[in-house]
């Protein structure tokens, strides 16, 4: 949830700045290269919000161990997400993103390093993936069809 906060902090830093930059005669977050990146990043974090939710109930209802897809799924695009979002309001934010007079550059850095402490993104795909074939094999087959093994 922190790193959800950190993308709507990111998010409502980039809205107030492109409101206040002007470029043609024009505020920048009129341009729809802009408007893109806003929705998209609302989408983002709405997502996320929503597969934080889910993977916290099951850990609640069913425990961590029947849960496992679920956190691994948070623990790769949580962090991704972030970084994106917060990638797009220090490019809104011109030379002043990476400088210190924003947050934008600090809450980078530290949500680029959360990807590593946490756990390569590979290994939680790795492990997500051997979790959804072992899902898929164990269902009937698809579409009234058979699944077939090795053919």
């Amino acid at each position: 949830m922190r790193t959800i906060g950190i993308a709507e902090r990111a998010l409502e830093l980039m809205c107030k700045r492109l409101n206040e930059r002007v470029a043609f005669g024009r505020e920048v977050a009129r341009q729809t290269v802009w408007q893109e990146r806003i929705a998209e990043s609302r989408c983002m974090i709405e997502q996320a919000r929503l597969l934080t939710l889910k993977a916290a109930y099951m850990m609640d209802t069913v425990g961590n161990k029947v849960a496992k897809a679920e956190i691994a799924m948070i623990k790769i695009v949580a962090p991704n997400m972030a970084c994106q979002i917060i990638d797009w309001a220090i490019q809104a934010h011109g030379g002043g993103g990476v400088s210190q007079d924003f947050p934008l550059a600090y809450a980078y850095a530290h949500q680029r390093t959360l990807r590593l402490a946490d756990g390569p993104d590979e290994v939680h795909r790795n492990s997500l993936a051997k979790l959804e074939l072992a899902k898929q094999l164990a269902l009937p087959g698809d579409m009234g069809m058979p699944i077939t093994r090795g053919s």
